[in-house]
């Protein structure tokens, strides 16, 4: 009996030590997992920060149009075409 008592503590140890391996790769995982989330906020924020700077310090140029400039001149670029022939010249 004593041969089967040190054979179930074997397989006890295996087994334990099986879960403790597989423990230690889920956190594994979840610390793979919490550091590529990390790194892809970083990447957001300094994206979004570069985006603000960005707006802040780009001119707009749509403050310096004014359409009423543009409206009144505009008819004036039309040519008018008469249906008369000209004259042939002799």
């Amino acid at each position: 009996m004593h041969v089967n008592s040190k054979i179930e503590e074997l397989l006890n140890a295996a087994k334990l030590n099986e879960l403790l391996h597989k423990k230690e790769l889920e956190e594994k995982n979840k610390n793979t997992i919490v550091i590529v989330l990390a790194v892809i906020g970083a990447v957001a924020a300094i994206a979004g920060i570069a985006y603000t700077v960005y707006k802040y310090f780009t001119p707009d140029y749509l403050e310096d149009f004014d359409p009423d400039d543009y409206s009144d001149s505009f008819d004036d670029d039309f040519i008018e075409f008469s249906d008369s022939k000209p004259e042939a010249e002799d």
